[in-house]
């Protein structure tokens, strides 16, 4: 049995967790593993998904409403102990700093890249593999 990666998802719009689905297909690079994915549509679900553990990245959706993935980075940065790396999707390039605020490890704009998205994926996932070695 091949070793997996539960990568978490939120967004409020279906179409962007599809558009991250789509983007990594069954893995995002040849050296990291299987990714299962835990789709969140609210912020108390992302609160509540890592509350339970096992969550390896979370991709977090920056312009979701009514709270976007920026606010919920920072706040799970601060609150959530051994926070896992975070994947934000931004709407614009220009919004890189508000990135840096909210202490993403990674972030790529929307809509989704599927080659730039699957290269920031894949990176989270080897880092996080170092980190639990």
């Amino acid at each position: 049995m091949q070793p997996t990666a539960t990568v978490l998802v939120y967004s409020d719009d279906s179409t962007t967790r599809e558009q991250v689905r789509m983007a990594t297909g069954r893995r995002p690079a040849p050296d990291v593993p299987l990714v299962e994915f835990v789709e969140c549509a609210t912020p108390a679900a992302v609160i509540r998904e890592l509350d339970r553990g096992g969550i390896d990245v979370c991709v977090l959706d920056g312009e979701a409403v009514p709270m976007g993935g920026m606010g919920v980075c920072r706040q799970i940065k601060d609150e959530v102990f051994h926070c896992p790396p975070v994947l934000l999707l931004m709407g614009r390039p220009q919004d890189a700093w508000l990135a840096t605020w909210s202490r993403a490890d990674a972030a790529v704009t929307l809509p989704v890249d599927p080659v730039e998205f699957a290269s920031a994926l894949a990176s989270l996932l080897r880092q996080q593999r170092l980190l639990s070695a």
